[in-house]
């Protein structure tokens, strides 16, 4: 019988002297409002009967799971939804997410909705989203968040951070929509930072580091951003044949001139620069659908709250 622990991280040491509110809240540019959620999967049973259990959960704050999913059987891949219930990051915020998986297990983790930065305060204060995934030798790791909306104003920094063993498995992506065009609100003002790191074995495979500043000419200049309001990036490292991968992608996915794809140093990249969410997420979808027979020996199996 496998059990699971949810333990609650204790919550951070109270912040030097500011304007609060009566439960303890700062409300002057010093303020931190934290959570973090800690999650482990392991293989549990015997050799033939073994299945991917979700054994250890740690939270702090408004981050949640909901009860580990098993669309394709017992014994196949684990799914499991990211739950933020505020729904967006507001000044102050600051979100730590941290996903171990063991050797031999198998997991995929998506959310409910697409997530929201929101305008920030008066005093300007960022907000911060920090994501860690670690993959075992012999583990398979599908990282697949809905989009994130960036309103005009935001400011923040997100990371994520993956380190894939030798012989480990892991397929993700990232997008990003900045402001709300179809409501005339275009982000037209605010600072983003996005950083990515990927590690095989603890040796840097790729790393990046991108400002997003609609000031900034590089936001509009045709050697930057374009004007481009939608971006995607999805990677995908310990694909046995990646030449195959990357021409069977150029082969299927629709002709356009908004994305790319490239092999290099163990890792694969597909890029979308556009204009349509809609779009950018469909072909995200529609790479990992051809990718996971390659990269796990099983189809895509969409998750179900992408269907509701």
């Amino acid at each position: 019988m496998t059990i699971l622990t949810a333990i609650p991280i204790p919550a951070p040491s109270a912040p030097g002297p500011g304007a609060r509110n009566g439960s303890g809240h700062r409300f002057d540019p010093d303020r931190r409002w934290a959570a973090s959620l800690e999650l482990e999967f392991q293989l549990r049973g015997s050799e033939l009967q073994a299945s991917t259990a979700l054994t250890r959960v740690r939270h702090h704050g408004p981050l949640r799971v909901q009860r580990p999913f098993y669309p394709e059987g017992r014994r196949g891949c684990c799914h499991v939804y990211l739950l933020h219930p505020p729904g967006g990051l507001v000044s102050g915020d600051l979100l730590q997410i941290d996903v171990s998986v063991a050797n031999g297990a198998r997991a995929l983790l998506t959310t409910p909705a697409a997530a929201k930065l929101y305008k920030a305060d008066s005093h300007g204060v960022a907000w911060g989203q920090h994501t860690r995934l670690s993959v075992a030798d012999g583990a398979t790791l599908e990282y697949l968040p809905q989009e994130t909306i960036a309103f005009d104003g935001s400011r923040g920094q997100q990371t994520t951070t993956i380190d894939v063993a030798d012989g480990g498995r892991c397929l993700g992506w990232e997008i990003l929509a900045l402001g709300r065009p179809a409501s005339a609100l275009p982000f037209a003002s605010g600072h983003l930072e996005q950083r990515f790191l990927l590690t095989r074995q603890g040796r840097p495979l790729w790393q990046e580091r991108q400002l997003l500043d609609p000031q900034h000419r590089r936001f509009s200049g045709h050697w930057g951003q374009g004007g481009a309001t939608v971006q995607a990036t999805l990677w995908a490292v310990g694909l046995e044949d990646a030449g195959d991968a990357v021409t069977l992608l150029r082969q299927t996915l629709p002709a356009t001139t908004r994305w790319a794809v490239t092999y290099r140093r163990g890792v694969l990249l597909l890029r979308y620069l556009g204009r349509e969410r809609n779009e950018a997420w469909a072909l995200c979808q529609q790479a990992w659908e051809l990718l996971r027979p390659t990269l796990t020996g099983q189809p895509a199996s969409i998750p179900r709250i992408w269907l509701t």
